[in-house]
């Protein structure tokens, strides 16, 4: 994918802004904003609000930003941001997917488009007017790839349009869905019920937290990386699906073990 290089003003040129936000959504975005921004402070925890109170009535030209920052903000902290309002780069096509999991909530409805918008942050989780909006096609089936486009898109067209936004829209209430976090029990596989499309999208939203598991030779695993067979392959450690597909594991993590690839995972227990 091939990005416009973005113009980067000199020290004294920069705007300022409060950051909030944790996580691989917020690194990347932050990547883009520290070229284009000074960022005056970093908010990582519910107790740096405080900080961010005191900061922004210092320094009432300050602007906020947000990715994936995971702590409820009150009507206290918001107001101070007025009228513009903190900017929150939310990985999903508004209203759709608010809440937690927005990016692998998509990649387990077989969503193959993703989208991120530049909301104003309301104290109804996710639901503040619009900015901005748009869908990235032909990204790859790769959570690390989502995220990382999905927060420099928005974080780009923030450095591009802060000194100028345009009035948000409002969010069609009627149209909202809702995703939550993820626990341990929803990693289980069950290939003798779900298709290898089902099961590979598992895989990659699972990365990270809570890991596709699955028990091979008796031994429960975490499949950290595979890959669909492709013709004429031989799959090392094959996983056969419900619909007749077979899923080629590339690499995964027995409990109480360290990572390895298929190879050494073979060679080490399907011989014992």
């Amino acid at each position: 994918m091939i990005r416009k290089s973005l113009t980067i003003k000199s020290c004294s040129q920069m705007d300022k802004i409060i950051f909030f936000g944790n996580g691989s959504l917020a690194e990347a975005a932050l990547e883009v904003l520290e070229k284009h921004f000074e960022v005056v402070f970093h908010a990582r925890t519910k107790e740096d609000l405080a900080k961010v109170c005191e900061i922004k009535r210092e320094m009432p030209e300050l602007h906020g930003v947000l990715a994936s920052f995971g702590v409820l903000i009150k009507s206290e902290v918001l107001e101070l941001f007025e009228p513009e309002g903190i900017l929150n780069i939310h990985p999903s096509l508004l209203p759709l997917y608010r809440g937690a999991s927005p990016i692998e909530s998509a990649i387990l409805a077989g969503d193959n488009d993703f989208s991120v918008s530049i909301m104003k942050l309301a104290k109804a989780m996710d639901a503040g007017p619009v900015y901005y909006q748009t869908t990235l096609k032909d990204l790859p089936l790769d959570k690390a790839v989502i995220y990382m486009e999905l927060a420099r898109a928005g974080a780009e067209w923030i450095c591009e349009n802060i000194d100028n936004l345009p009035t948000p829209a409002p969010q069609d209430e009627a149209k909202a869905t809702f995703c939550g976090k993820f626990d341990k029990s929803m990693g289980v596989l069950h290939p003798e019920t779900e298709s290898a499309e089902e099961i590979f999208r598992k895989i990659v939203a699972f990365q990270g937290f809570p890991k596709a598991k699955y028990a091979f030779y008796g031994k429960n695993c975490a499949i950290l990386a595979a890959h669909r067979l492709k013709a004429g392959e031989t799959a090392v450690l094959p996983l056969k699906c419900a619909d007749g597909q077979i899923l080629s594991i590339d690499s995964l993590q027995p409990d109480g073990k360290k990572p390895m690839d298929a190879k050494s995972f073979i060679n080490g227990y399907a011989k014992n």
